[in-house]
């Protein structure tokens, strides 16, 4: 599978409700391009971490809409990737590039 693993990442997801999934069953949230697949994302993870992925779960994201200068527009869609680890690994998502 030749895949650009930049492409296919964009940016982890954090917010409280991810914080809780990391402590809890060791899940990450990653936004995702929106034609990667899980084995995509399987494979991007575990090269980019050099951890061990057990699943992934992917969710379409509908863009809210929202006023423009009082003009109707609508946010963009996107795709959230839940990543589940093997027990013991983790990833350091707030480590400064």
């Amino acid at each position: 599978m030749n895949i650009n693993i930049l492409s296919v990442i964009r940016a982890p997801r954090v917010s409280e409700k991810t914080a809780r999934l990391q402590e809890q069953s060791n899940q990450y949230v990653f936004e995702v391009a929106q034609t990667a697949t899980k084995a995509d994302v399987k494979s991007a993870i575990e090269s980019l971490f050099n951890v061990k992925v057990e699943a992934v779960n992917v969710v379409n994201v509908k863009g809210k809409a929202k006023a423009f200068r009082n003009r109707a527009g609508r946010r963009g869609d996107w795709r959230k990737a839940y990543v589940r680890l093997a027990d013991g690994q983790t990833i350091d998502v707030m480590a400064k590039a």
